[in-house]
C-alpha cells in the first residue's frame, strides 16, 4: 500500500473513532469500566476526528498523521489511569494494545510523509 493510501486509510480509521466516541460515550464508559466519563470520550471522539480531516483534506497529510501520533500518547495515558479505576481492566488493557498497534501505523506512516511529502 502506498504511503499516501495509507495516511487517508489512517485518516478514515479515526473519523470513525471519533464519530463512536461521540456517539456513545455512555456506552464506550461502561464497557471499559469507566463508569460516566462521557465528556472525556467526547473529547477524544472531537480530537480523533479533527486529526482524520487533517490528514484527508491537505495535499500532505504529515502534519494531520502527527497530530494522530500526539493524540495516541494522550490515549495511552488516559488508558493508564483508567486501567487503575477501571472495573473492567481486561477491556482496558486490551483498547491500550490497540491504540499500540494503531500508534505504531501513525508513527510509521508520519515518518513516511515527513520524508516524502504529498509525493508518498
Amino acid at each position: 500500500m502506498r504511503n499516501r493510501q495509507a495516511a487517508r486509510a489512517l485518516g478514515l480509521t479515526g473519523i470513525g473513532l471519533g464519530l463512536a466516541e461521540m456517539a456513545m460515550p455512555r456506552r464506550l464508559g461502561r464497557r471499559l469500566g469507566l463508569g460516566d466519563a462521557k465528556t472525556v470520550l467526547r473529547v477524544m471522539g472531537v480530537r480523533e476526528i479533527l486529526s482524520g480531516v487533517g490528514i484527508l483534506a491537505p495535499r500532505n497529510p504529515t502534519a494531520g498523521l502527527w497530530s494522530r501520533v500526539a493524540g495516541d500518547a494522550l490515549d495511552l495515558g488516559l488508558l493508564g489511569v483508567a486501567v487503575a479505576k477501571s472495573r473492567n481492566r481486561k477491556m482496558v488493557a486490551g483498547a491500550a494494545l490497540m491504540v499500540v498497534a494503531i500508534s505504531a501505523l501513525d508513527l510509521l506512516y508520519a515518518r513516511r510523509m515527513q520524508r516524502y511529502g504529498a509525493a508518498g
